[in-house]
């Protein structure tokens, strides 16, 4: 509800005008435009490098030890960072934020594209992640508390559950349209006029209530809860090179695990806690969080493997690699868009995530069935429709219940924790079946390596083992998902015209 003095001058605040309540102002769906555009860009980034990473390596003289890096820097800080950019939201306002989320990701990404050296670009990338974690949180604030109808608010989700699902791929197949028609640097140039037209939007269209200029940040809660995050993501990123038994992932991973217990005993201590622990209490909240995280888990060990699979065993193109994909991002669009979005109002969230996950576990289990010679047509492409379809029906009913019912105060960091949860647990996929993949297929090979002559067949061969077995994994991590979703999160379906659930108190005695 807006304040009977509202300034009408401050270009950063809604209370200008009335417009917080859905439905009174006609430029909402431009504005979910706007926002929308700005998630994309911050998912696509963690992928869209991947594909142009080769020649980055070579043109800057990156040694195989560090290319690493341009991707661990960017979502070390992204993941690590989440919960403070979310904060910052709430206490300085999500519109300001927002724009200068973008302001910044646009300069990190025109630093990293000019970079004449490993060391500027993996800067640059953890520039753009740091700037990341306060426009992602940020985005999905705005969309809470833009739409609060459930018809509205299921449409919205739909359109933003698709973008958030379907990112990653899209960054596949844009990098690889750069990487091959123009250069490596455009997959990071791009970013500039995207988040220009997004700003020039965002001062436009978008609205937000004030900031809470008489609140105070959490710094022990920013110190124990960002240091956990950042030594968890980083743990899991070293694992992948270094191998579980390493001291340093193993020491990472003990101490992020001491430095979030020692955050969760704080939160429960402090005045003005960076994240309540209400928000994660409430058992749909924590089921969707944990829902996501797990779903990432699976979902990013499908991207992982099928680009290696497609370029290296099927001797795809960079260009074909990332059209491979596109089948599956439609997949992902329709089922957000065109099922979840619909019967979201009519059905449990529950009876949209558990039937989800088990398309998407159906899928991966077709991909088990891979060889070193598959058909991209009759095994590859069922498998990626089904996933697709999954996942579109699961991450938009995820991202609005667990959004829903908020207090205003608190929508910025409660976006933060879905983000960082699909953070952490694409850190925990990468290195958790990337290490089962290459033990899989060590053994294979060592196994089946007696004829000489067939040496470079064997090797192929266990490459493609060491890949199914990781995805006989994720499958079932996709199950276990289901089963999380199905026992956790009880919501019912919102009632028509009702605002989403009533805001959630700020404290809990």
């Amino acid at each position: 509800m807006t304040r009977p003095d509202a300034s009408r001058t401050d270009p950063w605040s809604s209370d200008q005008v009335n417009v917080t309540r859905t439905g009174e102002d006609p430029r909402r769906w431009w504005g979910l435009v706007v926002i929308a555009l700005a998630q994309l860009m911050v998912v696509l980034d963690a992928t869209i490098v991947n594909i142009a990473l080769p020649s980055a390596q070579q043109d800057l003289g990156m040694s195989d030890g560090n290319r690493q890096w341009v991707i661990t820097a960017y979502t070390l800080a992204f993941g690590g960072l989440l919960l403070l950019g979310g904060r910052i939201a709430d206490l300085v306002g999500r519109k300001r934020t927002f724009v200068i989320g973008l302001v910044g990701f646009a300069a990190a990404s025109a630093l990293g594209g000019a970079a004449t050296g490993s060391g500027m670009l993996f800067a640059a990338r953890a520039l753009q992640g740091a700037f990341a974690a306060v426009l992602a949180p940020s985005a999905l604030s705005l969309l809470t508390t833009t739409f609060t109808d459930p018809k509205e608010r299921g449409k919205a989700f739909g359109i933003y559950g698709a973008l958030a699902g379907s990112g990653s791929a899209i960054g596949f197949i844009v990098g690889g349209l750069l990487t091959e028609y123009l250069n490596w640097r455009w997959c990071l140039y791009v970013n500039v006029p995207i988040a220009v037209i997004a700003v020039f939007g965002a001062l436009a269209l978008l609205h937000d209530r004030p900031g809470h200029t008489g609140a105070r940040l959490d710094v022990p809660g920013v110190l124990l809860g960002c240091g956990g995050l950042v030594a968890i993501v980083y743990g899991f990123s070293e694992a992948q090179p270094r191998g579980w038994s390493d001291p340093l992932v193993l020491g990472l991973l003990a101490g992020g695990v001491v430095l979030l217990v020692a955050f969760v005993w704080w939160q429960s201590r402090a005045p003005m806690p960076l994240l309540p622990l209400h928000i994660v209490k409430d058992r749909n909240r924590a089921g969707c969080f944990l829902t996501m995280g797990l779903a990432v888990i699976g979902m990013f060990g499908l991207f992982l493997f099928m680009t290696y699979y497609l370029q290296v065993v099927l001797a795809y193109s960079p260009v074909r690699t990332g059209l491979a994909f596109l089948p599956m991002t439609a997949a992902i669009i329709v089922g957000s868009t065109q099922i979840s979005a619909r019967l979201m109002n009519r059905v449990a969230p529950r009876m949209l995530m558990v039937p989800g996950m088990v398309l998407a576990a159906s899928g991966m289990v077709i991909l088990t069935q891979l060889t070193v010679d598959s058909s991209y047509t009759t095994e590859i492409l069922p498998a990626l429709l089904l996933m697709g379809l999954g996942m579109g029906l699961t991450f938009m009913p995820v991202f609005s219940t667990a959004t829903a019912g908020v207090a205003p105060e608190d929508s910025g960091v409660t976006s933060a924790t879905v983000n960082t949860s699909q953070q952490v647990g694409g850190s925990i996929g990468t290195a958790l079946l990337n290490t089962i993949a290459t033990t899989s297929s060590t053994a294979y090979i060592t196994a089946h390596l007696t004829n000489p002559s067939r040496k470079a067949l064997v090797i192929k061969e266990g490459v493609v083992h060491g890949y199914t077995v990781a995805i006989w994994w994720a499958a079932a991590i996709m199950l276990l998902t289901g089963l999380t979703a199905g026992l956790m999160v009880t919501a019912k379906p919102p009632k028509q015209g009702a605002p989403a659930q009533t805001p959630v108190p700020e404290s809990v005695a």
